[in-house]
């Protein structure tokens, strides 16, 4: 019989603003999945790849949203290390950032983003959309990460 593999979430964000306005609105979604946050991409590759691997005797998932605007790096080149890495590149991300530039948007899905929303300016709209997300992620089926 199937059983499900715990899904960890990694935001990547650094407006912290926007990280509590995702995670409360993933979990008005109904989504109860741990959910670890990062302020830049290198705390986020390192867990990625450090931690993860550490762990990677248990069973288990992880889903990535990610900002493409980071202080300390480019959101598309941690998308880019992600798709790379042989057991990691398995793993789907969300980029979700307020960059609405068509190159940027076809670059990242070559790169292989899974979905790419661009942040809503106002606020309302912006809860929406993410409890609208939120709404996907308790229904998607995530891949193992050996």
């Amino acid at each position: 019989m199937y059983q499900p593999i715990p899904v960890h979430i990694v935001m990547i964000e650094d407006d912290e603003g926007h990280a509590r306005l995702i995670e409360k609105n993933v979990r008005r979604a109904g989504v109860q999945n741990p959910i670890v946050a990062f302020a830049n991409g290198s705390s986020a590759l390192e867990f990625l790849f450090d931690e993860a691997r550490a762990r990677s005797k248990e069973r288990q998932g992880y889903l990535i949203l990610l900002d493409l605007n980071l202080p300390d790096m480019s959101g598309v080149e941690i998308l880019k290390r992600i798709k790379e890495d042989d057991d990691l590149k398995k793993a789907p991300v969300v980029v979700l950032t307020t960059t609405d530039d068509k190159v940027e948007i076809q670059r990242c899905y070559e790169l292989g983003c899974n979905i790419y929303i661009t942040k809503p300016v106002s606020y309302e709209n912006f809860a929406r959309a993410i409890l609208q997300l939120g709404l996907f992620l308790s229904v998607v089926q995530i891949p193992e990460i050996l």
